[in-house]
């Protein structure tokens, strides 16, 4: 864990130092950099995952650096003076803590795992609840992959008794919703070969015949999946039946749902179980940051990025803002969305 806080400060000064001296060969000085300028961190998840380029677009659509072209002439329509990257992470869970640690000002995290941590419950339980957590909008929905190939036998969950099948890093939403859709067909981590492998490693793993399976929480398509499908004979294994509706029953924020024929090569249409994936800062940000960062994001040219950026992109949306917020809203997040309208 230090050595990772480390590795990001590096990062975020280096960063800063490319941002300086490129505003100062425009003319720019010091002081008026030092005065304009904000950074602003978006902790996502592994670079083969959804979170990664979603934060990336994000990013890109609330970054305003001064010099830039005027809104709606192919500039930004940013937040003026700021500079926000997203950061590759663990996932969920990372995130949320690096939110607490100050480390990150921002990141991802599945619905559920920030619900736990906010109220010290269900897989947090025992542990101190984070107070200070803040919602800035709910984003898109992430899907559950259980991913095979497709001759290996593995038609429920429950053929993975046995197996070699990757979790993902402890630290991860997808670790902790894989735990829990085992424990809702009968089985326990005791009960697989567990690996804790992420993305890309997690399917060259499966590729080359070293796990049978392994889980991914992530808005569809993938991009670590959609490779492998093009160079392999895969299946999405169903996360359905009894052990799917003792899931949804005991956790609120899991919902059926299918991941659609075509998605990925060769696989047909498989249901399995969703979250929403949600965009989360501390309490202690600036309200006026917030506000202006969530003015930026549902801007018309913040949409034009999003219809374009991602596949996950125009699922992002206004009417879906607030879709199944269980962590309080940031005080500046809140002032945006009573003053277009969406809560009274």
């Amino acid at each position: 864990m230090i050595w990772r806080k480390l590795e990001e400060k590096m990062f975020l000064k280096s960063i800063k130092s490319l941002v300086t001296a490129g505003i100062l060969a425009t003319g720019f000085t010091a002081n008026a950099i030092a005065a304009d300028l904000t950074f602003f961190t978006i902790g996502t998840g592994g670079t083969a995952y959804t979170y990664y380029p979603v934060g990336g677009m994000i990013a890109n659509a609330i970054s305003k650096p001064p010099g830039s072209r005027e809104c709606g002439k192919g500039g930004s329509c940013g937040v003026e003076g700021l500079i926000a990257s997203a950061v590759s992470s663990r996932g969920s869970v990372d995130n949320v803590n690096a939110i607490l640690s100050g480390l990150r000002n921002s990141g991802f995290a599945q619905s559920d795992v920030a619900y736990w941590a906010y109220t010290g419950t269900g897989t947090m339980e025992g542990n101190e609840p984070a107070k200070d957590l803040r919602t800035i909008a709910a984003l898109f929905q992430e899907h559950i992959h259980l991913v095979a190939l497709a001759d290996s036998g593995i038609n429920s969950v429950a053929d993975l008794k046995g197996k070699r099948v990757s979790l993902d890093e402890p630290g991860s939403g997808t670790y902790v919703d894989a735990k829990l859709i085992l424990g809702a067909n009968g089985l326990g981590v005791d009960d697989v070969s567990a690996e804790a492998l992420k993305g890309n490693a997690a399917a060259e793993a499966l590729r080359n015949g070293k796990i049978d399976a392994f889980f991914v929480v992530a808005g569809y398509p993938t991009g670590a999946i959609v490779e492998l499908a093009s160079s392999a004979k895969i299946k999405l294994v169903p996360i359905a039946g009894a052990g799917a509706e003792k899931l949804t029953s005991e956790y609120g924020f899991f919902a059926q749902s299918d991941i659609p024929a075509g998605t990925y090569e060769g696989v047909s249409a498989t249901s399995t179980v969703a979250v929403g994936a949600q965009w989360f800062t501390s309490a202690k940000e600036d309200d006026d940051l917030i506000y202006n960062i969530t003015k930026a994001l549902w801007n018309k040219e913040s949409r034009k990025l999003m219809d374009v950026g991602h596949a996950k992109g125009k699922t992002i949306t206004p009417d879906t803002a607030l879709a199944g917020v269980g962590v309080p809203l940031h005080a500046g997040a809140e002032r945006f969305y009573k003053e277009v309208g969406l809560l009274k």
